[in-house]
């Protein structure tokens, strides 16, 4: 989780939502990201996106069964449904986000029991760093 806080310190000194995600695979990191898309011009680079994107080049697989994504921000529903499509075994997050959150906030996306594929979530892991982090962040720009 520490890694997801520098990596939103990054994102933060671009200009982004201070947001960091990393995939970790049997222990080792496969994957890594931050939030991009005011630089990328794109609503889709999100810091998880980012990582399962590395994660799938580094496996060469599409799948990633048995990986963890930590995320310093609770995943949105763009975010969820990809960590579900990719079979993501298990989903730790810091900071609650409550008008986006798709894995407790607004919705239990992960843990539905109507998909195929559900994953474990274990949230508020160095929770206040990273709701600090985005408080700010959000200070600064008002």
């Amino acid at each position: 989780m520490r890694r997801c806080l520098e990596l939103a310190s990054e994102a933060a000194t671009h200009g982004e939502v201070p947001v960091g995600a990393v995939v970790v695979l049997d222990g080792i990191v496969i994957g890594s990201g931050r939030n991009r898309s005011v630089e990328l011009r794109n609503p889709l680079a999100h810091a998880e996106m980012e990582a399962l994107e590395q994660a799938f080049q580094t496996t060469g697989d599409a799948r990633l069964p048995g990986a963890e994504l930590y995320c310093s921000l609770e995943p949105c529903f763009m975010c969820t449904g990809a960590l579900l499509h990719a079979r993501v075994a298990r989903v730790v997050f810091g900071a609650h986000d409550p008008k986006f959150g798709a894995c407790g906030s607004l919705a239990e996306l992960p843990t539905d029991a109507r998909l195929n594929h559900r994953c474990e979530i274990v949230s508020g892991v160095m929770g206040d760093e990273s709701a600090r982090v985005l408080r700010e962040f959000f200070r600064r720009l008002r």
